[in-house]
């Protein structure tokens, strides 16, 4: 556990980071755009996501698990999943990138309610292969436990990048802020290759080259999961803020997107905690009672943490709100309490879901996003039209709920399949 405390300490210092500079840069949008153009600015980090996840999920869990379960053995050892990983993701990105191309006016008008951004899509598709380098460098280093370098990187890319980002929303408004969100993790991923291509494992011949097809079989299984995971969530996210739209309009929208951004950034520190340290550990685990035992000691340090963390942020969510944002979030206020107390489900269901990822349970942990996804558009749709913003909120709380007690079944039935 001191390991993880420690782990939680270095990645709260750059998720700390990322909290002042995502703060800045969403003050500075809140400034010069308001609530609507935060509202925009949540479709678009939804569809990133959706796709970066999609073109990040070969080289994502799966360099993390078998680096970390193979790096000791030297780089040859991992080198076989290394390949196989990034002919997954350059298989994905041919598919992707001419969906988006052909489609961006579709997208950007399902989006925005209009076309006009078209060339933001396009823009995003051509990102995409920095977005899988910088994922890449990022899950060798963690898988090999090089934490320092990891934290260290990752704070140099927040301020150079965020730079960027403050100075194309300064000076072209909504469409900087766009363009910032577009090409952020592209920068990024420039910047951690140009670190990189001097370390001793990147080589060609440890990233290209023969492949085992065992091997790629075994990664076609945390693709699928990767792929389930960037696509349901983000995609309900944008389904839901269409509903709220439809509903209640652009600008009440905003209120619960600058609630929903605090939110996502503040569980960042526990999140990051559980990927770069948590799920590692749970993938050298084999026996079921080891992995039940360090669940429980996880939670018991977990939990606390966050039940704290979502307490101060609703002690000191006025200060939040005008300190962040603007006087004209003010109403925002009123729909922390059940977003907050949904947070707090939310990372005990994670507990259990990252143990599903590390045992390869492909099939449940399918399953379970699916459902989730699905469960929390249907409440949403419900409660939304009865209690408008504040319904998204309770649908959010009643899904995890839901989804804590799916996963934590399918778990211990992975485990007696895998045992």
């Amino acid at each position: 556990m001191r390991k993880l405390l420690s782990v939680t300490f270095f990645t709260g210092l750059l998720t700390l980071s990322r909290m002042i500079a995502g703060f800045i840069v969403a003050k500075v949008v809140a400034i010069y755009t308001g609530p609507t153009g935060i509202a925009m600015l949540g479709q678009l980090q939804n569809l990133i996501n959706s796709i970066t996840g999609l073109i990040n999920s070969p080289v994502n869990t799966s360099v993390v698990k078998f680096t970390a379960e193979k790096h000791l053995e030297g780089y040859e050892a991992c080198s076989s999943w290394w390949r196989v990983s990034i002919r997954w993701t350059i298989i994905l990105y041919s598919i992707i990138a001419p969906i988006l191309l052909l489609f961006s006016s579709f997208v950007s008008h399902f989006l925005f309610e209009t076309e006009t951004y078209s060339w933001i899509i396009v823009a995003s598709a051509f990102s995409l292969p920095f977005t899988a380098i910088g994922t890449f460098i990022n899950s060798v280093l963690n898988g090999q436990k090089l934490y320092k370098q990891y934290v260290i990187l990752g704070m140099i890319s927040v301020v150079l990048s965020s730079i960027v980002m403050l100075s194309l929303v300064v000076k072209y408004g909504i469409q900087g802020a766009l363009i910032a969100v577009t090409i952020q993790n592209a920068l990024i991923g420039l910047g951690m290759l140009l670190f990189a291509i001097h370390k001793p494992w990147c080589r060609l011949k440890y990233l290209f080259g023969s492949i085992d097809k065992e091997n790629s079989k075994i990664v076609l299984g945390y693709v699928l999961m990767a792929v389930v995971s960037a696509v349901t969530m983000p995609t309900a996210l944008i389904i839901i803020r269409k509903l709220l739209i439809s509903e209640v309009g652009w600008e009440i929208t905003g209120y619960w997107q600058a609630v929903w951004k605090i939110s996502e950034t503040y569980l960042t520190v526990i999140t990051m905690s559980l990927s770069i340290y948590y799920l590692p550990l749970l993938s050298t685990i084999k026996s079921a009672e080891g992995l039940k035992k360090e669940i429980k000691s996880t939670a018991y340090i977990v939990m606390p943490a966050v039940a704290l963390m979502a307490l101060i942020i609703y002690l000191f969510r006025d200060m939040a709100l005008s300190i962040l944002f603007t006087e004209s979030f003010r109403n925002a206020r009123e729909l922390f309490s059940i977003q907050l107390c949904g947070d707090v489900v939310k990372i005990l269901s994670w507990l259990y879901a990252y143990a599903l990822i590390s045992r390869g349970a492909t099939r449940l942990f399918v399953l379970c996003e699916i459902t989730a996804a699905v469960t929390f558009v249907t409440m949403s749709y419900f409660c939304i039209k009865e209690f408008g913003a504040q319904g998204a909120n309770i649908a959010y709380l009643l899904n995890y709920i839901v989804y804590f007690i799916l996963v934590y079944i399918c778990l211990q039935k992975g485990i007696k399949e895998n045992s």
